[in-house]
C-alpha cells in the first residue's frame, strides 16, 4: 500500500508542492512546526533515508539545500533547521524548519494553523525564491 507522501506525489492527495524534478518532491507540510516548514522527499518509496541509494541519497540532500536556500529568504530567519525522524510516515524525508531560535525545530511544541490562503500566499513566496 503506498505511503501518504506517494499518494501526494501521484496526485492523489492535495499539496502545497514548493518543487518537484524526475525523483524529488518538496511541499509544506500542513501540520507545520514554523512558518514555511517544508517537506522533501524523495519519489522512490523507500522508508529509511540511509536505505536509499547513494546516488538518491545524495541528490535528495542537494534538493533540500536548493529549497532551504529559498526558503531562507521567503521566510526570513537565523538558519533553516534540519530534522530526519521518520518514525509517523514510512517513506524518507527531510524536514526544513525556519528557525529563529533552537525552539523552533522540537516536535513536542504545538503545531502552527495557517489558512488555504496563507499556505497558497506562503507557497509562491517560496517559489519565486527558488
Amino acid at each position: 500500500m503506498a505511503t501518504i507522501f506517494t499518494k501526494i506525489v501521484n496526485g492523489e492527495i492535495p499539496s502545497y508542492k514548493i518543487a518537484e524534478d524526475e525523483n524529488f518532491y518538496a511541499f509544506l507540510d500542513i501540520n507545520p512546526l514554523a512558518k514555511g516548514h517544508t517537506l522533501v522527499i524523495p519519489k522512490k518509496e523507500v522508508d529509511y533515508l540511509f536505505d536509499l541509494e547513494e546516488d538518491l541519497y545524495l541528490g535528495l540532500q542537494a534538493f533540500a539545500r536548493k529549497i532551504a536556500l529559498g526558503l531562507k529568504i521567503a521566510v526570513p530567519c537565523i538558519k533553516v533547521g534540519v530534522a530526519v525522524l521518520g518514525l509517523e510516515v514510512p517513506h524518507a524525508h527531510i524536514h526544513l524548519i525556519p528557525m529563529q531560535s533552537e525552539q523552533d525545530i522540537n516536535f513536542s511544541n504545538p503545531k502552527k494553523k495557517f489558512s488555504p490562503d496563507e499556505m497558497e500566499n506562503l507557497r509562491q513566496l517560496i517559489i519565486r525564491e527558488l
